[in-house]
């Protein structure tokens, strides 16, 4: 008997086991347990997903292995510059002042017109943010002087330069013109991008880990920072805007050697830390519910994630055909053994002694119910049952993790359908009253409405129906300009190119892509400038290239998440208008063609080294943290675009996104789990009795883990669901809702006339300047004489 997919375990009774020999029985725990986890044995997989990973991991991601020679040569640089002006210490030994005045002449040198002098001095700011690291004689201490001299430039004004600098790179036509001549690009044509990239990174990085020992000034100097990094201070835009348009620009093909890991690694720390995080997300959605006057929300998403457990992933089809041939022997070899039941379970003496045999009669399947035949003579003649000590049983859980919600939508629906069916008429969208409906009907509108949920969404939208339905009385709306706000107001001219662009790169650093000419080159700033001549370079390139890959899809996974949520929580309609951009260009099979690999393979890949300096890391675990932390955040972003969208639903039925999942469910992480199965759920009803009789275990996890919508059919398909997929209408719909919400809100330009103030009084009117075309002064008198002079005028009438 199969029980819900907590454990994953079988049910072995007292019967079975006291007919197993006892040498056999650890080994049957072992062959049981193989069969239910389809043949994988692997542990829960120790991951706790937060929005990044550990500080030192996050540093060394920023370089690749390619570029270990530049730290000796910013160390080089510093000490030459140093030097000049301080001989008889070092940087460490010297007090704040002078820290304050060597940081201003950095600043300085910044702003001399020599290129080459202006990179010797980024270079030295470099090691500066890197930590001094050769004056340094451990981890903690470069982390400290990090975190010091990081302070220390912000505060002389270090940012605004590098940001005026990057500006000036960006612009730079002849780099440009020269990289798209060039048939190869490597490290060597993004030098000066890299350094000005480098220092901006770890700057951002740095001061975004709220550390308690902080002092108070730089506490404000951190606040300050972040609120300048999402306002339109640097050129008249967040900072996030100008990233953008560099990715944009890279794509296009106009600047091939743009270093495009660093450019996305600092934009996604810039909105991490401008906009804020999962933890800070979940605050602000409890204040905006607190504001709207709704009710708390049921429970802390966030830690009832981390409290899940993995459920043990389904047999694969090769698995399970090798269970039904050993179910189909078992129970031949039952019927040959019930001629010799009759002598108390002797063994018979002709039967040949094969241990294989043995072990393919006391396997178990996912069924155990099959697997024991005959159990009213079994009774008759089996032992009693021997103590033994307890082995692996099932967890039974206490609850479901999720309390279970009803939209408003779901209750009217359901009081339609029952007035139809009791009474033979219908209310529109009452509520409330039950009259002439069952006892019955009753009690369930009731448990409804005890679990009735109400978005921020829903309150938006009905919101923006009054705004839309009257113009001019509906007053002004009032808008809080918050991070979220002035980064959608600076990307949406440019939105779609901006979707597109990403997913044009994250496409090129699929591990399931194909190399095609036509695909944009993603490795300028990982190739060297003379290739590997001996295997053992060739295969650390191919190292350094598979990571510089990995950390490509984990910043723009992580990227496209932190916006889908934040606008999502800002404004429904701006979270609308970026999905349906996404799903445009082509989001949704691009996800799935990322997970039609052997996810295992991806997740366990060790595609690092020890890098030193910055602080070394090295993934002894039995996973890749960051390839984990970007399927569960694609798997997010399928969720987010496909939730309550029919005509999306269908296109992952259609791209028969089902297979794909079910294998992505063999990684034991609960989280990763928990949105495979969410994805599964909402297209159960779509995929067939035969499919759902065949993947009962898949059933189970999804009763046991996904939050439960009542009165919502998901694990059979009816009429009212398997309405026709009409993707054009759900879409243009939806797009015409977008398009009234943005004219609305921020084209101020180009206002409906209808609702534009009219001038009756005459002398405003007369007095009016209007400007008059040349011709029509040369060619007045002709058109005084023939428009004025020769058609009799009545005045009188005119004027009345």
């Amino acid at each position: 008997m199969e029980v819900g997919g907590n454990g994953g375990a079988l049910v072995v009774n007292n019967k079975q086991r006291a007919m197993l020999p006892n040498k056999s029985r650890g080994e049957f725990t072992r062959n049981q347990r193989k069969d239910s986890e389809g043949l994988s044995e692997s542990p829960d997989l120790e991951f706790e997903y937060a929005d990044t990973d550990k500080w030192a991991a996050e540093l060394s991601e920023l370089y690749s292995y390619t570029e270990g020679p530049e730290f000796s040569l910013n160390r080089k640089c510093f000490e030459e510059e140093f030097r000049t002006h301080v001989c008889d210490k070092k940087w460490t030994e010297l007090d704040a002042p002078h820290h304050r005045a060597h940081a201003m002449r950095m600043l300085d040198g910044l702003e001399v017109t020599a290129r080459e002098k202006r990179l010797k001095v980024a270079r030295a700011i470099l090691y500066m943010v890197q930590g001094t690291f050769g004056e340094c004689s451990s981890e903690a201490e470069v982390q400290h002087w990090m975190r010091y001299n990081t302070f220390l430039l912000l505060e002389a004004g270090t940012f605004s330069a590098l940001v005026e600098l990057l500006n000036m790179e960006i612009d730079n036509s002849a780099a440009c013109s020269s990289a798209v001549r060039k048939p190869a690009i490597s490290l060597a044509d993004s030098t000066d991008l890299r350094v000005l990239l480098n220092i901006m990174y770890l700057m951002v990085e740095t001061i975004q880990q709220d550390d308690p020992a902080d002092m108070a000034e730089w506490r404000v100097i951190r606040e300050t920072f972040r609120a300048e990094l999402g306002s339109p201070l640097y050129n008249n835009e967040p900072i996030a805007v100008m990233l953008f348009g560099m990715v944009t620009k890279f794509c296009s093909g106009h600047a091939p050697h743009f270093p495009m890991k660093k450019v996305l690694l600092l934009l996604w720390k810039s909105i991490l830390f401008t906009l804020g995080g999962f933890e800070q997300l979940q605050t602000i959605k409890v204040h905006k519910r607190e504001k709207l006057g709704l009710p708390p929300l049921p429970e802390d998403s966030i830690r009832v994630v981390r409290s899940m457990r993995a459920a043990s992933p389904p047999a694969s089809a090769s698995d399970l055909i090798e269970q039904q041939q050993k179910r189909a022997r078992r129970e031949h070899k039952a019927l040959i053994k019930q001629d010799n039941l009759d002598a108390f379970n002797e063994k018979d003496p002709y039967k040949t002694d094969d241990p294989r045999e043995d072990e393919d009669d006391n396997d178990d399947n996912d069924n155990s119910i099959e697997a024991e035949t005959f159990p009213l003579e079994r009774d008759e003649v089996m032992p009693p049952p021997i103590p033994h000590p307890p082995s692996e049983r099932v967890s039974f859980p206490k609850g479901l993790p999720w309390a279970p919600k009803v939209r408003e939508k779901d209750i009217e629906n359901f009081l339609e359908s029952s007035r139809s069916k009791f009474i033979g008429y219908t209310l529109g969208c009452d509520t409330d009253t039950v009259v002439g409906l069952p006892r019955p009907i009753h009690e369930s509108i009731k448990t409804l409405k005890q679990h009735k949920y109400v978005s921020i969404a829903e309150i938006q939208i009905a919101r923006e129906e009054e705004f839309q339905k009257t113009p001019l009385s509906g007053g002004e709306e009032e808008v809080e300009m918050c991070a979220t706000e002035l980064l959608y107001q600076g990307i949406l001219p440019t939105l779609p190119q901006y979707m597109i662009a990403l997913l044009k790169i994250l496409l090129a650093a699929a591990p399931t892509s194909k190399a095609k000419t036509d695909s944009i080159n993603i490795l300028a700033d990982v190739l060297p400038e003379e290739m590997p001549t001996t295997v053992l370079q060739s295969m650390k390139l191919g190292v350094d290239v598979n990571r510089h890959k990995e950390i490509i899809v984990k910043a723009i996974s992580a990227i496209l998440l932190l916006l889908l949520k934040h606008f999502k929580l800002n404004h429904i309609y701006q979270f609308e208008y970026m999905a349906q951009h996404l799903v445009f260009a082509n989001c949704i099979p691009l996800i799935l063609k990322f997970f039609n690999q052997n996810i295992m393979s991806y997740i366990t890949a060790k595609n690092s080294k020890m890098l030193s300096p910055p602080p070394p890391t090295l993934n002894n675990n039995q996973f890749c943290w960051r390839n984990l932390f970007s399927c569960i955040n694609l798997l997010r972003i399928l969720n987010k675009l496909t939730k309550w969208k029919h005509s999306r639903t269908m296109m992952l039925v259609v791209f028969k996104s089902a297979p794909i999942l079910k294998r992505a469910l063999k990684v034991k992480q609960a989280m990763m789990q928990l949105y495979v199965l969410k994805l599964l759920k909402v297209q159960t009803k779509y995929l067939g009795r035969q499919w759902r009789k065949s993947n009962m275990k898949t059933m189970s996890a999804i009763y046991q883990k996904v939050r439960h919508r009542l009165n919502d059919d998901w694990a059979y398909g009816n009429d009212l669901d398997a309405r026709p997929w009409d993707f054009q209408a759900e879409e243009c719909a939806l797009r015409a809702n977008i398009e009234r919400f943005n004219s609305r809100r921020y084209d101020k330009n180009q206002s409906n006339p209808d609702f534009l103030p009219v001038d009756n009084c005459l002398q405003s009117v007369l007095g009016q300047r209007v400007d008059l075309p040349e011709d029509f002064q040369m060619n007045y008198d002709l058109w005084l004489e023939r428009e004025v002079f020769s058609k009799p005028i009545s005045w009188e009438e005119l004027l009345q």
